[in-house]
């Protein structure tokens, strides 16, 4: 597990002042900036449309089957170039995304589903079923429902299936696209809470693009604010947590108390971040 102190750890992704243009005329990332740190925790947070997916995509490099590119700036892991790496490479290299929507194979089974997360691995046999019992001890409803169609399972279950079938791959990196979206508050704990396992358990280290940003600056070590493809505000999860404006316009606090987003306006925002 990582302490609020970022700089104190090792490096293991890099993201320096990047652009992301899709179809070749839109500018979706204006000069985004990150750090993960080996070990850590770190949020990327926003809105809809700030950009947070696209960042994920633009580390694994699934951006050309979008018409997307990086076009400025540089990405590196472990201190090496990944911009023209292979997506099935950087797996091999330890980093997986877990996409938005969770994309199981609907026709396979949960366990098939599992097994196909260690198709790129050169271990095989007791290696990968102890791997498997791992994921079953974490989730343990996985293991209930392995028999059973993946399709056919509940979203939370389904979004379980998804981080699990990308353990079995050994990640050393796992860059998690909005593990809360369509779950009810409880599982959405529930997840948050194995990612926080995870972490400090088998040292995985989590880049997770999330809109709820109350769990998520709750689980994270540090965090990235996007805006319209810009970071607007960085720092410790516990700092931000404290930080006026992220109570006001994020969390629905202010000094008053609870406020509505309908009383927020953006512009105020906009003028004390970027000025």
């Amino acid at each position: 597990m990582l302490d609020a102190g970022q700089t104190q750890q090792e490096t293991l992704l890099e993201v320096n002042n990047i652009e992301v243009i899709y179809n070749h005329v839109i500018l979706v990332l204006k000069g985004v900036s990150l750090k993960v740190p080996k070990g850590g925790i770190t949020a990327l947070l926003g809105g809809n449309g700030a950009g947070k997916t696209t960042t994920l995509k633009a580390v694994s490099n699934l951006l050309h089957s979008e018409r997307g590119e990086v076009t400025k700036g540089s990405i590196t892991y472990r201190g090496e170039d990944i911009a023209e790496r292979d997506p099935a490479e950087l797996v091999k290299r330890g980093v997986i995304q877990v996409m938005e929507g969770r994309h199981c194979f609907e026709h396979l089974t949960v366990e098939e589903n599992l097994m196909t997360g260690a198709y790129t691995r050169r271990d095989r046999g007791s290696a990968v079923g102890e791997d498997l019992e791992k994921v079953y001890s974490y989730f343990p409803r996985l293991k209930e429902r392995r028999r059973s169609q993946a399709g056919y399972t509940s979203g939370g279950e389904q979004q379980m299936l998804a981080v699990g079938r990308a353990l079995m791959s050994k990640p050393e990196t796992i860059l998690l696209d909005e593990p809360s979206m369509g779950l009810a508050p409880q599982l959405v704990e529930e997840i948050f809470g194995i990612v926080k396992d995870l972490n400090e358990k088998e040292g995985v280290t989590f880049l997770l693009a999330e809109q709820n940003t109350n769990v998520a600056l709750r689980f994270a070590n540090y965090g990235y604010i996007l805006e319209s493809g810009r970071v607007v505000m960085d720092g410790p999860a516990a700092d931000l947590r404290e930080n006026p404006d992220v109570k006001e316009f994020y969390l629905g606090m202010s000094d008053e108390g609870r406020k509505s987003f309908r009383e927020v306006r953006s512009y105020r925002r906009r003028k004390r971040w970027l000025s």
